[in-house]
């Protein structure tokens, strides 16, 4: 198992926060991207092993969090 980013760790906090789960994540950045996520790509960005910009600045919506937030990654 890999450890999360900074950036993971945030976003898993606010899923914590807000009572949601990656699934929700997952759907809602499907339904704003249009793009195909899973929980499987979540955890890969949360790690660190992907960088995709369009779902972190979807996530970051999503989250509701600054976008300097995807810098601590």
């Amino acid at each position: 198992m890999s450890k999360l980013t900074p950036y993971g760790l945030c976003v898993k906090t606010k899923l914590i926060e807000k009572g949601a789960s990656q699934t929700w994540l997952a759907e809602n950045i499907r339904k704003d991207t249009g793009l195909y996520v899973d929980t499987a790509y979540l955890y890969k960005i949360f790690t660190g092993q992907r960088t995709a910009p369009k779902i972190v600045a979807s996530i970051n919506r999503i989250l509701q969090l600054d976008d300097s937030t995807e810098t601590i990654r």
